[in-house]
Formats: structure tokens, sequence, C-alpha cells
């Protein structure tokens, strides 16, 4: 599932690609994606408005519209917004769910494979009152190590469970919870209210340095997840635990264990390393 790093490298390719785009042509082979609004509501609200703005919150690429109104795509597992200038193969095409044509003959589709992300159109309102019960954002300037503390110690669950959990932290989720506990030697099953001062300053410059340096590689690509221009992030060599389970810690040579036991979701760790 795109994450924080993935869904931040498509927002601001389209920021540089499509502001000041006028959307002309508006096509929804999928309508199942569509959330708030049906495709026919959706070509009136959006035919003729131009994309003044694209941006991420969480997990989601925001598209302000020149009407007020804004397009808010999630792409959870298989999904991805595509600028389309006659480069993308078939596949790519085949799979789109919903595609905007813009007045210089460039397509921005989104592309969902399974069809599990969505595609909202929102009020100024209606999206204020959405993101309100989103988390912090952890690449936030007022979000330092006192703040994720305090996030921390009020909670039985695991640390790694808080750190997903997107009404307290936003945009982090398997990949780069799991590599931000192994850097910072935490164990991802502790109780988070157990974590002292000093662990959450390290927890939270391994959680800003990981991002950053996924965000710098373009993300992080295993399958389905592209960029705006359809390729693929190169974070994914850079990993140290996810997806690594019985190969050598980085660090200190130890086999990784892998789990499920933490909310259902893969977890990898190093025994020794982390606790």
């Amino acid at each position: 599932m795109p994450e924080l790093p993935e869904t931040e490298t498509i927002a601001r390719d389209l920021d540089r690609q499509v502001t000041g785009a006028t959307i002309v042509k508006v096509g929804v082979p999928k309508p199942d994606v569509l959330r708030e609004v049906g495709a026919i509501a959706l070509r009136r609200r959006i035919m003729g408005t131009r994309i003044v703005h694209c941006w991420r919150r969480a997990k989601l690429v925001v598209l302000d519209l020149s009407s007020g109104d804004r397009l808010v795509v999630q792409p959870r597992f298989t999904g991805a917004l595509l600028l389309d200038a006659g480069q993308l193969d078939q596949r790519e095409r085949a799979y789109a769910t919903v595609r905007l044509g813009l007045a210089d003959g460039r397509t921005l589709l989104y592309r969902d494979i399974r069809r599990l992300g969505t595609v909202a159109l929102m009020s100024p309102d209606r999206f204020t009152r959405y993101a309100a019960a989103l988390g912090v954002e952890p690449l936030d300037r007022t979000f330092g190590p006192g703040e994720l503390s305090a996030i921390l110690r009020v909670s039985r669950q695991a640390v790694k469970k808080v750190l997903m959990d997107q009404r307290r932290i936003a945009g982090i989720g398997n990949i780069y919870a799991n590599e931000a506990l192994w850097r910072a030697g935490l164990d991802p099953s502790r109780a988070a209210r157990g974590v002292t001062a000093a662990e959450a300053r390290a927890l939270h410059a391994a959680l800003t340095a990981v991002l950053l340096e996924s965000i710098d590689a373009r993300g992080t690509s295993f399958r389905d997840y592209r960029d705006a221009h359809g390729n693929a992030g190169g974070f994914a060599e850079r990993l140290a635990v996810y997806g690594r389970a019985g190969q050598p810690c980085p660090r200190c040579g130890t086999r990784l264990a892998g789990t499920h036991a933490i909310d259902g979701r893969s977890t990898v760790l190093c025994a020794r390393c982390q606790h």
C-alpha cells in the first residue's frame, strides 16, 4: 500500500506537471471507486475546472480545483495516479478507473487493478471535517520527540500499532513502521506507554530519517506502486528488515524473525537488536 513517501512523491510530481491544467474530459469506466459523489455529479462539478495545487495529506493525494472542490485519491494497495502523455503501456490504461482529459492533450488517470482505492470529490468544508479525523503529520515541524512521546505514553497497545494508527499519526504504514523501529532498536510488540523519553527521541529520529530517505528515493516499489510517470520507486533495495524475514540482520547478523502477531500484519524484527 502506498504510504507517506509514495503519496508524497506522486503529489509532488503532479504539482509540477499538472498545476494550471484545465480538465476538459471526464471518463469513469469503473465507478465503484467513487465516493461522496457519483459519476454524473463528478463530471458536472469538475468539467472545465483548473487544477490549482496537488498535495498530500496522510496517505491521500489531494487535487485542489479552481471551483473550490478537492479531488481526494486514496490509492491503497494497487492504485496509482498516472500522467499519460502517450508513454504508458496498454496494461496501465486497461485498469484505469477514472480518466481526466486535460486541455493540452494529456490524460491524468487513476489506475487500480484490484479497485480497493477510492476517488472522492469533496467541498472544502467536507474535506476539513474528513481531514480532522486524521492524526498529525510525522514530518511536520511541530511534531517533535516530545509530541511522539505524548502519543505513545497514553496507549497500552504495541508501539508498532500506535505508529500505524492513522487517527494518531498520519501516513505511516507497515513498511516504514518496521524500518523505523529497527533503526531505533525497539521491539515492535512493546507496549507504547513503556517507551521512555530517550527511546521516543531515537524513534522520532529514525522515523523522520527513513521517511525522508524514501521520499528522496521516490518510494518503495514491490509490484504495483508507480510514481506519476509510471516509474518504480528505488527504496526497496535499501530496506533493512521489511520483507527480509529469515535473512541476516544488517546490524548484527542475527537471523531476522517474522511474525503476524501484531494486528495481523507482517512484522520483521531482530530479536537481538530490538528490545
